[in-house]
C-alpha cells in the first residue's frame, strides 16, 4: 500500500511540475512567436508595396547569410531540422543568441521575396528560448529536451492556430514512426498555452470549415486512395529537389558571399519570367485554391523550385508554409483532373503532403480536424497516411531518425537518420516481382510462337 501511495505522489508532484513549466514556456514562447509574426507581416507588407521589391533579393540573401555565420550559425537552414538536430545530438542545447539572429535573418528573407515559411523559425526560436530557460534554471539534459520539444509544439501552435495538431508535430517529428508520450502532457500544455496567448495579443488564423459531405462509396474511397498516392509522389518529388539542389550548392565550392548572390539573381529572372506568385510566404494562392479556385497546373512545382533555391542559397525561413502551398495547389489539379471538387482535394493535398514530407501523419490528420472542420477529416485522414507511406524513408528534415520500416519487403537501418539511412528491397521479398517478371515473358514468347506458325 505504501508503495502504491509513493508511486501516485510522484506521478502527480511530476504532473503538477510539468504543467507549470510547460505554462510558463507557452506563455513565453506564445508571445515571442506573436512578435515575430507583427514585425514579419508588417515587413512583408511594406516591402510589397513596392512593385519590384524582389529586386533585392540577392542583397537580402547575402544579409541573411553574413548574420547567421558571424553571430549564430545554429540558425542556419528552415529551423525545425537544426531543432532535431539538436536534441538528438546536444540535449537540447541551443544558443540563445539564435533567437534574435533567426528573427532577423527569416524577416529579410522573406521580406525581400524568398520563398520560405514561418513555422520553422517561430520553433526555432521558442526552442532556444526554452533551452535558455533550462539553462537559467539548472535542468538536466532530459528536462531540457523536454523544454526544447515543448518549444517546437508551442511555435508551430501559435503560427498557424493549430493547437492540438502543434502539440503532436513537437512529438511525432522527432522519429519517424514513433511518439514520445513522456512529452505529451506538456507539449499539450505548451501548446494550447502558446495558442491561446498569441491569440489574445491580436494574431488572426485562416480555417475553412468545409460542408461538403460525400455519400460514402467505394468509389469515392478509391479517388482517396488514389489521391493520397498522388499526394505521397508530390511529397517525394519535394524532398528529392530540395535534396538535390543542397547538393548542387555545395558541389560548387564557391564563396560564401557569391552563393546567396546568385541564387537571388536566379530567383529574380524566375519571377520575370513567371510571376511573383512563388514568392514569400504564398499564403494569397493557398487560401485561393481553399476556395477552388484553381492556379497553373505548375504551380506547386515552380514553388519547390523558388522555396529549394531560396534556402539552398543561404536564405533563411521555414518549410511548412511552402508545404501547404505545394499540397494545395496540387490539389487543385488533382481535383481538376480528376473532376472532383477542388477545394476539398486542396485542403486534403495540404494535409497530405505535410504527412508525406515530415513523417507527420497524425500531426496532419488532426490538423486537418482544426483547420477544414470534422466532416473533411475522415477522408484526408485516409490520404495522410497513404502519402506518409508513399514518401518512402525520406524527409525534408535529415536529422529525424528512423523508427520503423514503411514496408517488411524494405530493409533500412533503423535508429539512423534520415541522412544516412539507405534503404533497398530485400532479396527474398523479390520473389513475386520475378514471378510475375516470368510471366509475362512466358506470355510474349507463346504469342511470338503463335505469330510464327501463323
Amino acid at each position: 500500500m505504501r508503495r502504491r501511495i509513493a508511486e501516485q505522489t510522484v506521478i502527480f508532484i511530476s504532473v503538477v511540475k510539468w504543467i507549470a513549466l510547460a505554462t510558463v514556456v507557452g506563455s513565453i514562447i506564445g508571445l515571442s512567436t506573436t512578435v515575430f509574426i507583427k514585425l514579419l507581416n508588417w515587413s512583408i507588407e511594406h516591402a510589397s508595396a513596392y512593385k519590384y521589391y524582389f529586386l533585392l533579393m540577392p542583397v537580402g540573401f547575402l544579409a541573411s547569410v553574413l548574420i547567421i555565420k558571424f553571430l549564430a550559425p545554429e540558425a542556419e537552414g528552415h529551423g525545425t531540422e537544426k531543432i532535431i538536430e539538436a536534441i538528438h545530438k546536444r540535449s537540447g542545447k541551443i544558443k540563445f543568441l539564435v533567437v534574435p539572429v533567426k528573427l532577423i535573418a527569416t524577416i529579410i528573407t522573406i521580406a525581400s521575396g524568398g520563398s520560405a515559411g514561418k513555422e520553422g523559425p517561430a520553433a526555432q526560436i521558442g526552442a532556444a528560448i526554452s533551452s535558455k530557460f533550462a539553462d537559467i534554471f539548472r535542468f538536466n539534459n532530459v528536462d531540457r529536451k523536454k523544454l526544447v520539444i515543448c518549444g517546437i509544439s508551442a511555435g508551430f501552435a501559435a503560427v498557424f492556430g493549430t493547437p492540438i495538431s502543434g502539440a503532436f508535430f513537437g512529438v511525432e517529428v522527432l522519429f519517424a514512426g514513433s511518439i514520445l508520450y513522456e512529452v505529451l502532457l506538456p507539449s499539450f500544455v505548451a501548446g494550447i498555452t502558446s495558442y491561446q496567448v498569441s491569440t489574445f495579443l491580436g494574431l488572426s488564423y485562416f480555417n475553412q470549415p468545409f460542408d461538403f459531405v460525400p455519400v460514402f462509396s467505394e468509389a469515392f474511397f478509391l479517388k482517396v486512395a488514389v489521391a493520397g498516392i498522388f499526394f505521397g509522389l508530390v511529397s517525394m518529388f519535394l524532398i528529392e529537389m530540395m535534396t538535390l539542389a543542397h547538393k548542387i550548392s555545395g558541389r560548387f565550392h564557391l564563396h560564401p558571399i557569391l552563393k546567396p548572390l546568385i541564387g537571388g539573381l536566379l530567383l529574380i529572372v524566375l519571377t520575370f519570367i513567371f510571376s511573383r506568385d512563388y514568392l514569400g510566404l504564398g499564403l494569397e494562392s493557398i487560401k485561393s485554391s481553399l476556395t477552388g479556385v484553381p492556379g497553373p497546373w505548375y504551380a506547386s512545382i515552380l514553388k519547390i523550385v523558388f522555396t529549394s533555391i531560396t534556402l539552398a542559397s543561404g536564405g533563411s525561413g521555414g518549410i511548412v508554409t511552402p508545404i501547404f502551398f505545394v499540397g494545395a495547389t496540387a490539389g487543385t489539379v488533382f481535383g481538376h483532373l480528376t473532376g472532383l471538387d477542388v477545394a476539398t482535394f486542396a485542403a486534403i493535398g495540404l494535409v497530405s503532403v505535410l504527412a508525406g514530407c515530415t513523417n507527420t501523419p497524425i500531426s496532419a490528420s488532426i490538423m486537418s480536424v482544426e483547420l477544414f472542420g470534422p466532416k473533411l477529416a475522415p477522408y484526408a485522414t485516409v490520404a495522410c497516411i497513404i502519402s506518409f507511406l508513399m514518401t518512402g524513408h525520406r524527409s525534408v528534415y535529415p536529422s529525424q531518425i528512423l523508427s520503423i520500416r514503411k514496408s517488411p519487403s524494405v530493409e533500412v537501418e533503423l535508429g539512423h537518420d534520415m541522412a544516412s539511412s539507405v534503404a533497398h528491397v530485400h532479396p527474398r521479398k523479390r520473389s513475386f516481382t520475378g514471378l510475375l517478371i516470368k510471366i509475362s515473358q512466358a506470355l510474349k514468347d507463346k504469342l511470338k510462337r503463335n505469330n510464327h506458325r501463323e
